[in-house]
């Protein structure tokens, strides 16, 4: 069934970058919407909006106080990601592994 514009799951939300660079500003914070808009420059509507689709996903969690509102990464929840990644790592060992060789026939 074809995905809708407005579904995301966890790939799609991290596909954009203002996404993944709010996840990484949230990782070991929690940082409220304002504070967010200053560390980031961006405009409030914007990192609300991106919030929302990491929100949505789970990919962070929200906390009320008050008024405001304070943001923080469920690391748990980049699991799928890293299972995906995980697959290549063999991958990249072998290269790694015949550079290292390439480099060292290379230094005799």
């Amino acid at each position: 069934m074809p995905r809708t514009p407005n579904t995301y799951d966890t790939f799609t939300a991290i596909a954009e970058p203002k996404r993944r660079e709010l996840i990484e500003k949230l990782i070991g914070n929690e940082l409220s919407v304002g504070q967010l808009v200053d560390v980031t420059n961006w405009s409030q509507p914007m990192v609300s909006k991106h919030l929302s689709v990491l929100k949505e996903v789970k990919l962070v969690s929200e906390r009320k106080e008050g008024r405001q509102r304070f943001y923080r990464v469920n690391a748990s929840e980049l699991k799928p990601i890293q299972i995906w990644v995980r697959q290549f790592e063999k991958h990249w060992n072998t290269q790694f592994d015949q550079l290292d060789e390439y480099l060292s026939k290379l230094q005799e």
